[in-house]
């Protein structure tokens, strides 16, 4: 009895998980039908067994069809497997067709895998090419808030821009995205600074730097199309040239006192060298003056100086030193 209770319980359990399954099927399958997106139960089980959110990709085709466009069960699961995001991407293809945009499945799913990761989606993408959208340059995320460039006469003049992009869709798949617009633009507003004769005339005429930057086809190769380049301000910076030409000089002089402080070296090395020599000379004439008193004694043992020679050469030495002394003047006592 208790065995019977037991497998009668189990089956019970069987029986109400199967019904719940089949009615989590069954449920689906009539929003779909009720929809006019039909979708066959067996369908339902493949994707189930493939490990398909089948509800979610029965959402997405009810979604595309009550906006009149046909999207096969096929197409949604194959985009949801590539990784791809099924409602926003429906999504996008109706706000194109509302907005009178030609966007097929294929190429909306082609830009949904484009953006994966990269923080924008294909929804937006449609979005900006229906409203165009403002990009500042630079951009105040990355730290610097103007474009810095420096006129021919050396002033340096601050530039912020702001570029109004529109999405080009058919470009946006391998196209480059805002860092790209906005690197070229810096790069635009640079020259054209650069090549102007004085800052005056930038100040003067602003709108030379949009007219210059749109006629180098800046949004070439980019996922946008620029429409028009602002500039939000213009300030006046730091004489760039007057400080290059202070530095020059300063270098200049340091370069002017190192060739002074060479050739003061060389003439110091000069004089020490002057001085070795004449203490060499010096030492020479005492060495000769030593030899005297040596030629002297052999003259005197060869025979050739007398002694009445020898007091005569004492005389004449003895005189010659007190005419040296009278002739010095007397050092004042301290």
């Amino acid at each position: 009895m208790n065995l019977s209770f037991i497998l009668l319980i189990a089956a019970g359990v069987v029986v109400l998980a199967f019904v719940l399954w089949f009615a989590a099927f069954f449920f689906v399958w009539l929003r779909a039908a009720l929809a006019g997106a039909y979708v066959s139960p067996i369908t339902l089980i493949a994707m189930r067994l493939r490990q398909v959110p089948y509800s979610l990709v029965v959402d997405a085709r009810v979604t595309a069809i009550k906006a009149g466009i046909m999207l096969s069960v096929d197409d949604l699961e194959a985009h949801y497997l590539a990784g791809g995001n099924l409602i926003p991407t429906v999504q996008a293809i109706i706000a194109a067709q509302k907005a009178g945009i030609e966007l097929d499945w294929q190429r909306a799913c082609a830009i949904d895998l484009a953006t994966k990761g990269s923080g924008k989606s294909v929804v937006e993408a449609v979005r900006t090419s229906v409203d165009p959208k403002v990009i500042d340059c630079p951009d105040p995320e990355k730290g610097r808030a103007t474009i810095d460039a420096v006129a021919k006469d050396g002033i340096q003049v601050k530039v912020k821009a702001r570029v109004t992009v529109r999405t080009n869709l058919d470009r946006f798949v391998g196209g480059a995205k805002e860092d790209t617009v906005i690197a070229r633009v810096g790069e635009g507003i640079v020259t054209t600074i650069g090549s102007a004769d004085t800052y005056k005339h930038v100040l003067e005429n602003p709108d030379r730097i949009s007219k210059n930057v749109l006629d180098r086809g800046l949004d070439v190769g980019t996922a946008f199309e620029i429409l028009s380049i602002d500039i939000a301000d213009v300030d006046v910076g730091e004489n760039v040239g007057a400080k290059l030409q202070e530095a020059q000089a300063e270098a200049n002089k340091n370069m002017a006192q190192a060739q002074a402080e060479i050739r003061r070296a060389a003439a110091v090395a000069l004089e020490q060298e002057m001085k070795a020599r004449v203490q060499e000379m010096q030492a020479k004439v005492v060495e000769a003056q030593a030899q005297v008193p040596l030629a002297i004694a052999e003259a005197f043992r060869n025979g050739n100086l007398g002694v009445m020679d020898y007091y005569r050469f004492q005389n004449i030495q003895a005189d010659t030193d007190m005419r040296k002394s009278i002739a010095q003047p007397e050092e004042p006592e301290s």
